[in-house]
């Protein structure tokens, strides 16, 4: 695999470099070599050989020290090989070098939630979802409705979850997300909608029913007085996810 992957890149370099006329193939543009050895290393991140990855990013920075994108992947290499103080290093540079990159803005604030560093996380996501054009915004709103519902802002966090939804109006998590923020404040009948529409991914079978959703599935079962579909919900619950918190908490509300 590495010996395919150094043959793609070189080829890519000298590619760039040749066109009808050019007689010396061997003059490589900069920044083509520099975009082809970033690349080269994000194929290795993704087949798990970090030395190579590395070394391909190395040869990336030697070409030049102003490219965000290489940071950026060293920072995802650094960040799989849980050497974090370097991968925060790294991410400040990318998004330093190139603040309007909605993408590094997203892994970085990714990488911050990961290290429970939620309020800074946050900034970063936010930062991420500003780009309209940015072809993961729907991903990057959930992400920070996530990190918003961890500070307690459900405010703010219901209103990323609905942008989520604007722009890709059947993800499951979003849904269930604002089913429990409604539920929460008491708003039943905007929860029950949301939980319905999560639940019509769960009949044509786009998605499976995680503990949070039987959780929901159970509480919206005894406002509504349904007690068989809420039994239903509670076993499934007990044989899928007996581990789990949410399970806890239906044994407790028991009590």
């Amino acid at each position: 695999m590495r010996a395919a992957l150094w043959t793609i890149v070189m080829l890519l370099v000298v590619g760039c470099s040749s066109s009808p006329g050019r007689q010396n193939a061997a003059e490589v543009s900069p920044e083509k070599a520099l975009e082809a050895y970033t690349q080269l290393g994000l194929q290795y991140l993704r087949a798990g050989d970090l030395v190579s990855a590395k070394d391909a990013l190395q040869r990336a920075v030697e070409i030049s020290d102003k490219y965000a994108g290489t940071y950026n992947a060293l920072a995802l290499v650094f960040q799989v090989e849980q050497e974090y103080a370097l991968a925060e290093q790294n991410f400040r540079r990318a998004v330093s070098l190139e603040p309007e990159t909605a993408s590094f803005h997203n892994n970085f604030g990714a990488f911050l939630y990961a290290q429970g560093r939620y309020g800074e996380a946050c900034t970063e996501l936010e930062r991420a979802t500003e780009d309209p054009f940015y072809t993961q915004r729907a991903q990057a709103f959930e992400n920070l409705g996530r990190c918003f519902r961890i500070i307690q802002r459900p405010e703010a966090a219901q209103h990323a979850f609905e942008r989520t939804l604007r722009l890709s109006s059947n993800r499951p998590l979003a849904l269930l997300e604002l089913t429990a923020i409604h539920l929460e404040a008491g708003r039943l009948q905007e929860a029950q909608q949301y939980f319905d529409q999560f639940s019509l991914l769960i009949d044509s079978r786009q998605v499976e029913h995680s503990a949070q959703s039987l959780w929901l599935g159970i509480q919206l079962s005894r406002q509504g007085g349904s007690s068989t579909r809420g039994a239903t919900f509670a076993l499934l619950l007990k044989n899928l996810f007996p581990q789990s918190a949410e399970y806890a908490n239906y044994k407790e509300s028991l009590q």
